[in-house]
């Protein structure tokens, strides 16, 4: 007992940090230690396994048990996801013109599954939305899992009995424990997950992809330090930057090596708690940003699909180009209802130049070569910004009422550190 209270009195983020050095060092020590590349994969399946139960019960308490405050604040959380997905694409699209990009194709691949236009990605959104509730949440399917526990939420919210969403309460009080005992084992998962990254890839496989991988990871550091802070800072008229380090150190980086916004929700949740906003908010918030907040796939469809038309000797009008970024704003934010992602939507991008399905499909295969740091990389990006733009409206919402700051921001209102 003793150790175990020792353990959690030490810093989540220094036990991640341990983890992480002890998993490189393993990694370039050892070729085949399965107990540690199995505690990676029990920490990942045991968060994507808890996630859509602690998504669909706390939606579900959070609007059956809430009061009508959320109305402008929610509106606000949505507007930040959408704009900072669309300023990614603009981002990518100017990068690439800027440092255009050539890939070195190898023979096609195949797909079982790829959208040929916005309407088919729009289409898969509204059927994957009323999908069965059950085999919802059994497959992840985060947007039937939303829908649902947002339409039964608000019928509750009028005909529950006040026990009965006590009773919700309770649930989400207790699938929300089972996460935080999920969570704090997480030094011993990250280091399984970079134990078997480090002991079975090496750097040689981004030798003829590192222009184009650097591309993609720089896109990604200029939203996530650059254009997200200025939404923020003009939305709160201070200094993001302490709100944005905390929220790329926690959910940054587990998401980093999960690799999953859905598997990170949790971690996200958690966060959310620690920086005080309100319940009601971030279990609704939260999961929605999972599934629209998609700055990374932005960037990933409209670098990838601009590189492709470069590869064949297309050229690009920018009055083209800025219709790619709108449409890739548009795939990006469906791309958890298609499956293999953002990368199986670059082919739907790269058809509004004419380029064939065959090399688009090379392009696809070139793009989970270096999906190992690109998809790492995306994925963190997208998740610590689901939590920075819900407390960033959170914390608008404080500002109007006369409410005060955090102390990390500059304010005197106490949170977690």
């Amino acid at each position: 007992m003793k150790l175990i209270n020792a353990y959690n009195k030490i810093s989540l983020i220094i036990r991640i940090l341990c983890g992480l050095l002890l998993g490189v060092i393993l990694g370039l020590a050892f070729d085949n230690l399965a107990v540690v590349t199995l505690l990676g994969t029990v920490f990942v399946s045991a968060l994507k396994a808890i996630a859509p139960i602690l998504v669909f019960v706390l939606v579900i308490s959070a609007l059956a048990g809430g009061n009508d405050k959320l109305d402008r604040r929610f509106g606000l959380v949505i507007a930040f996801y959408l704009v900072s997905t669309l300023l990614a694409s603009v981002v990518a699209v100017v990068a690439s013109y800027i440092f255009p990009q050539t890939i070195k194709l190898s023979e096609a691949a195949e797909a079982e599954l790829v959208p040929t236009g916005v309407g088919e990605v729009l289409s898969n959104l509204v059927t994957n939305m009323v999908s069965n509730p059950i085999a919802s949440i059994v497959d992840a399917n985060y947007i039937g899992i939303l829908f649902w526990a947002v339409l039964l939420g608000l019928v509750a919210k009028k005909v529950a009995s006040a026990e009965t969403k006590k009773v919700m309460e309770d649930f989400a009080n207790i699938v929300s424990m089972a996460v935080r005992w999920i969570i704090n084992m997480a030094p011993f998962g990250i280091m399984g997950l970079v134990y078997a990254n480090v002991s079975t890839n090496g750097l040689s496989i981004f030798t003829d992809y590192g222009r184009l991988l650097a591309l993609l990871v720089g896109c990604m550091l200029v939203v996530a330090l650059v254009v997200d802070p200025l939404i923020a800072a003009i939305a709160l008229r201070t200094n993001p930057y302490p709100l944005i380090i905390r929220c790329l150190r926690e959910s940054g980086m587990t998401a980093f090596f999960t690799r999953s916004s859905a598997a990170n929700i949790p971690v996200n949740m958690e966060l959310c708690r620690k920086l005080g906003m309100d319940r009601e908010m971030y279990a609704v918030s939260i999961p929605l940003g999972a599934t629209i907040n998609m700055d990374g796939a932005a960037i990933t469809i409209a670098v990838m699909s601009l590189a492709a038309a470069n590869t064949v000797g297309i050229h690009v009008s920018i009055f083209t180009a800025l219709i790619l970024a709108f449409i890739a704003t548009l795939a990006a934010c469906g791309a958890s209802g298609v499956a293999g992602g953002s990368l199986l939507l670059i082919p739907m991008a790269c058809s509004l130049f004419g380029v064939s399905a065959d090399v688009a499909m090379q392009v696809v295969a070139v793009g989970f070569i270096i999906g190992v740091i690109q998809d790492s990389v995306e994925t963190a990006l997208n998740s610590a910004g689901d939590v920075m733009f819900a407390a960033t409206a959170e914390y608008a919402q404080w500002k109007r009422e006369g409410k005060s700051l955090p102390t990390f921001l500059g304010g005197e209102t106490q949170v977690e550190i």
